[in-house]
């Protein structure tokens, strides 16, 4: 009987590079065309902000006129003031005013407010505001206030939402002698 013993082979090492492999780019890192691009970019953005805040204040505002802090209408216009109340549909909003239901239910706070010149061309929007709720009579009221309507006209039509034209002079439209109402 032959004693053998296994030898064993060291398994074939491929030999070492001469170089070392060149290292690959690291992410993230860009071009300085890029990062150049990006900051012009970013300088035009802020120019712009800078110069749109710049011109919003900067605005004449001599001929402004101001009642109690808040804008008043321009020069050669007024203010349309009066009242609006619904006599039918009338339910209390749960916030302390009220606003229409059924048919009515396009009556509430928000509702437009349109004035017409007497040719019927719009010169002036607003909305109702400030509703009351009169429990008892079950009626709605709501103030009506149109800024900046222009003055010159013999007449005026306003129309609350869709709900038709009221006509008054322009006496009644200046003296906030405007009253509708709608049930």
């Amino acid at each position: 009987m032959t004693n053998s013993t296994p030898t064993s082979t060291a398994p074939d090492v491929p030999p070492m590079p001469a170089t070392p492999p060149a290292a690959a780019p690291a992410a993230g890192k860009t071009g300085i065309r890029r990062t150049l691009t990006t900051l012009l970019i970013g300088a035009v953005a802020g120019a712009s902000i800078v110069g749109g805040t710049w011109y919003t204040t900067s605005r004449d505002n001599s001929n402004s006129i101001t009642v109690d802090g808040k804008p008043a209408a321009p020069k050669g216009t007024f203010t349309l003031k009066g009242d609006f109340t619904l006599t039918d549909g009338a339910v209390d909003d749960g916030i302390g005013g009220c606003e229409g239901s059924g048919g009515y239910d396009d009556i509430a706070l928000g509702t437009s407010v349109t004035v017409y010149d007497a040719a019927g061309a719009v010169i002036a929007t607003s909305a109702l505001i400030l509703s009351e709720y009169d429990e008892t009579a079950g009626t709605c009221t709501y103030d009506v206030s149109v800024p900046g309507v222009p003055g010159g006209e013999d007449f005026y039509q306003v129309e609350i939402s869709h709900r038709g034209k009221i006509q008054l002079s322009a006496e009644e439209a200046k003296s906030g002698g405007f009253s509708g109402s709608l049930g």
